[in-house]
């Protein structure tokens, strides 16, 4: 089996082609693939056929599953949820402020599997951004002032029962089974700029307006300011991939390399796709 890899051409990013991920993978196959995961950060398969099955045992090729706390799996597996919209849903996109996932977790997971199912004709782009181009481009000046910063994450914006997805969504038509709780107002701290713990790359680890609420021994005024200039940064044109899907694309990305968020564009279609997360060892 042969893998060819052929990089977007963008901030990150890369297709993979020459591998059947609906059977089980050589060890040898899989330390290739990782290596392109590693390097490109996202990481595309065109053309796949999955079950559910598949996903999951894809997903332990690169560590265990993470665990995902506030929306229900798909019945019969536990590790895989349902990432969908309706044609007539009124509802804000899910996920559509960029993010890292889980990154309010003391373990955050690694990364992230997405398996495109109902598809719709235009619209639902993934972006993703390149949080180590991000930081070796970032000015001296403001560098400066974000290298020691000690991050506060919280699921408390999105999460928590006054959050986007809580009780205000009460009797609405979203499709996903989004579970508001109190566990979304805790708290955790990441250094903001870290080291990938497998190549040692430094990068920025997280976004404000999402999970990042303030920096530890930082005044609440100073961190909105902060959170501000560092968002804009971070999201900015040059360190972008945009994603477009097609059904059968399954996508892996590192959690610890690159922020990404959803789109709409494409009321009136179905759009479904199924995730499972992929956890740290520790």
């Amino acid at each position: 089996m042969s893998l060819t890899v052929t990089p977007t051409g963008q901030a990150c990013g890369a297709f993979i082609e020459g591998v059947d991920l609906s059977r089980e993978v050589s060890p040898d196959v899989i330390s290739s693939i990782r290596e392109a995961w590693l390097e490109h950060h996202v990481v595309v398969f065109p053309k796949q056929k999955l079950t559910d099955d598949d996903l999951e045992r894809f997903a332990l090729y690169f560590g265990p599953f993470g665990h995902d706390p506030f929306f229900e799996s798909i019945p019969g597996h536990d590790h895989v949820a349902a990432i969908q919209r309706n044609a007539d849903e009124t509802t804000s996109i899910f996920a559509e402020t960029w993010h890292t996932d889980w990154s309010f977790q003391k373990n955050p997971p690694i990364g992230t599997c997405l398996y495109g199912i109902t598809i719709p004709p235009k619209g639902g782009d993934t972006l993703y951004a390149n949080q180590h181009l991000a930081l070796e481009r970032m000015p001296d000046d403001l560098r400066a002032r974000f290298e020691d910063k000690v991050a506060i994450h919280s699921a408390r914006l999105g999460y928590s029962k006054d959050g986007i997805y809580g009780d205000v969504e009460a009797g609405s038509d979203r499709s996903m089974n989004i579970i508001a709780s109190d566990e979304a107002l805790e708290e955790q701290t990441h250094p903001l700029v870290r080291a990938h713990p497998e190549t040692g790359r430094l990068g920025i680890f997280g976004a404000p307006l999402s999970y990042i609420v303030g920096f530890e021994g930082v005044g609440e005024e100073e961190s909105a300011t902060l959170m501000k200039e560092l968002h804009d940064w971070q999201t900015r044109d040059e360190f972008l991939y945009r994603h477009e899907w097609e059904p059968g694309m399954l996508v892996l990305w590192d959690n610890r390399s690159v922020l990404h968020r959803a789109t709409g564009g494409y009321e009136g279609h179905d759009r479904l796709l199924h995730r499972t997360t992929i956890g740290a060892s520790v």
